[in-house]
């Protein structure tokens, strides 16, 4: 079966041929994908590179952490694809993203302030987790709507962090 993985509104179409073998867009990428340890950490071995990412579902997409950056993914397979297409707005996504902390860690700064513009990849916060900082960058323009955290602050995987309109 095929899927189709949408991030920042382009559309992946990604077929799983086997356990290691992928294609994207009709490239085939040999792969290794493993969970590393019991957090959401993921070793992905593409062509022979080798990467580590964050990876958790939240209500409606895949967060992913993937060299310092956040991004919010969704897969469909083919039919849940032409069902939403088929539907149209009614199940169009609301404007607002809610950054939610990848892993449990500590809260080191928040650089940025309640109205304050953003621009895609600005810094939002620092998370600080498994004695690394992690920066968490904003994946669109806009206005940081609410901050609900400060520095020092524990947060919990999947806690919400701030919003952006």
């Amino acid at each position: 079966m095929k899927y189709i993985a949408t991030i920042h509104g382009k559309e992946y179409e990604v077929e799983i041929l086997d356990e290691h073998r992928v294609v994207v867009d009709g490239v085939v990428y040999q792969v290794d994908f493993i969970q590393v340890g019991n957090q959401p950490v993921y070793s992905l071995v593409v062509d022979g590179q080798s990467y580590d990412a964050l990876v958790y579902s939240d209500e409606d997409a895949w967060q992913v952490m993937f060299r310092g950056r956040m991004f919010s993914v969704l897969v469909e397979d083919e039919r849940e694809m032409r069902l939403r297409t088929a539907l149209g707005a009614a199940a169009q996504k609301s404007d607002e993203f809610h950054l939610k902390a990848p892993m449990p860690g500590l809260i080191v700064s928040v650089p940025v302030q309640v109205g304050q513009p953003v621009q895609k990849g600005d810094v939002l916060l620092v998370l600080e987790s498994m004695k690394m900082q992690n920066e968490l960058r904003s994946p669109r323009a806009g206005n940081v709507a609410r901050i609900r955290v400060k520095p020092g602050d524990r947060v919990e995987q999947k806690e919400t962090l701030l919003s952006v309109v």
